[in-house]
């Protein structure tokens, strides 16, 4: 059906579309780019960076926020689009309206937290929830191009998985589909935890693998560690923690990295050594497998490689495609 690809194509353009702005949002964070910009939405009151005048040898930064901003300035217009289109073609029933309006608030959320991470000067609560709702457009968005070849969003994903749940008690479906759903919710709060690291400058607080700063239970100070506001006034370029909230804030995301491997692993291993599985969830479980290894393998080099750029910016996109794999497995054991 026409209508169908169209929309599917939109929708995969907006997977890497917001996979980019995922990826540019962390290089931005990590070359201390995130104030590039003093102001919303233009910069230096200009819609491009000054060449020099004005931003002087913050130029750089400022074009490279300004690049992270045309970017999800373009993801804004494609979503707008496909929920323009998803209420046109309502009778078709290709996507649910209320899904398309969801999708549309999520990314408008988004939009209205990138402007709160510049003119709140970085709170770390409000680039962790910047970080949590662009991951959660990018799920929502490569969810509706998995679900859109069936050609009903809303019979097809929710009724079949809801029956797997109710109806099929202990059968290997409504378990795969259980397992994959914790690893999932693992993995967020995950994400979570990697956005509180990053955004409180938390990543080199321990140098080592796998002991951190040289013991397998290090000192720290979880009591501060996890304040989530601290007022409006203070600035937050660089962090400003001590050293043993920082260590408790990189510990726990440590924890929570073996937490959802054991989830994650968990699923994917259930589901390619049990029959009675729809066809596609043992190659989306070796999928899942896959980014779950390369996501371990790019954390652990990027610490004992003292942390360089393109690895710390890899790991976001490792973790981005960790949630495209784990969404890519439940959707398979949603299908009918």
């Amino acid at each position: 059906m026409q209508p169908a690809r169209s929309l599917r194509r939109l929708a995969v353009a907006g997977v890497l579309l917001c996979l980019i702005v995922v990826v540019l949002g962390a290089y931005v964070r990590l070359t201390a780019a995130g104030l590039g910009c003093p102001d919303w939405p233009g910069c230096y009151g200009h819609l491009t960076p000054p060449d020099s005048t004005e931003a002087g040898e913050a130029a750089g930064k400022a074009w490279r926020e300004m690049a992270h901003r045309y970017a999800a300035g373009t993801l804004v217009l494609v979503i707008l689009v496909i929920s323009a289109l998803a209420i046109r073609m309502r009778r078709l029933r290709l996507v649910s309206v209320p899904f398309a309006l969801i999708l549309c608030a999520t990314v408008l959320l988004q939009a209205i937290l990138g402007m709160l991470t510049v003119t709140w000067q970085l709170k770390p609560l409000i680039v962790s929830l910047h970080l949590l709702v662009g991951m959660t457009t990018l799920g929502l968005l490569w969810w509706l191009a998995l679900s859109l070849p069936g050609g009903q969003w809303g019979t097809t994903a929710l009724h079949s998985a809801g029956r797997s749940i109710s109806g099929g008690g202990a059968s290997p479906i409504a378990t795969a589909w259980g397992l994959a759903l914790l690893g999932l919710v693992a993995l967020a709060v995950q994400l979570a935890l990697g956005g509180w690291t990053s955004s409180n400058y938390a990543a080199v607080a321990c140098p080592d693998f796998p002991t951190c700063q040289h013991s397998l239970w290090p000192h720290a100070d979880y009591r501060d560690a996890f304040v989530l506001w601290r007022g409006q006034s203070i600035n937050y370029e660089g962090g400003v923690l001590d050293n043993p909230a920082r260590v408790a804030i990189h510990f726990t995301h440590r924890l929570g990295a073996l937490a959802s491997t054991v989830a994650l692993g968990a699923a994917a291993l259930f589901a390619l050594r049990r029959r009675g599985l729809p066809s596609s969830a043992r190659a989306r479980a070796l999928a899942l497998l896959a980014a779950l290894a390369l996501q371990l393998c790019i954390g652990i080099t990027m610490v004992l490689k003292g942390f360089p750029l393109w690895l710390a910016t890899a790991h976001t996109a490792g973790a981005a495609l960790l949630l495209l794999a784990t969404l890519a497995l439940l959707r398979s054991l949603s299908a009918r």
